[in-house]
């Protein structure tokens, strides 16, 4: 489970956000608590990529190609445009038959603990060039970047968890 990896940081962290010391993050700037929860969250066995430089690339004919790594009622909630949906329950079974090894892949999830394993799982499968989202959707809504589903744009996040909830700042959380 991903909050006994993080242990004793995740509950000092939230504590800090629940007394209202935690800052609030800014557009373009990270929340200090939330960096220092993913790093007690991340192996660091894959690359990541802040939300700025994506956005950039995103613009790119060559955009490299987004994997969401959440559940199906996240996912149906808000993704990033485009996004290709993984199941993560089933990340063992998934073989990416038809995608290019070469391409480049940017996962993600809400904070990028699921999205790593993902990230792992398809440099075992020989990917390339992959890269995990920085502080996942949370950090990409956070910074103001839009998000989408079924309808079109939306303000709508599935926060994961009322544990998780504090660290999405922005958007509107919604449980699905």
């Amino acid at each position: 489970m991903v909050l006994k990896r993080a242990g004793f940081a995740f509950l000092s962290l939230f504590a800090l956000s629940a007394c209202g010391q935690a800052g609030t993050g800014t557009p373009g700037g990270s929340n200090p608590n939330y960096d220092r929860l993913l790093q007690a969250l991340y192996r660091n066995t894959v690359p990541t990529v802040k939300a700025a430089a994506l956005v950039q690339e995103l613009s790119r004919p060559a955009a490299p190609l987004l994997l969401d790594a959440r559940t199906p009622a996240e996912f149906k909630v808000s993704h990033l445009r485009g996004a290709r949906f993984v199941n993560y329950d089933s990340l063992a079974r998934e073989r990416f038959v038809g995608i290019d090894r070469k391409q480049p892949v940017v996962v993600y999830c809400s904070v990028g603990y699921r999205s790593e394993r993902l990230g792992e799982r398809l440099h075992a499968l020989g990917f390339r060039s992959v890269r995990n989202l920085y502080g996942g959707l949370f950090e990409w809504v956070n910074e103001g970047y839009p998000v989408y589903n079924a309808q079109g744009l939306t303000r709508n996040v599935h926060p994961y968890s009322p544990l998780w909830s504090p660290w999405l700042k922005n958007g509107q959380k919604v449980y699905e």
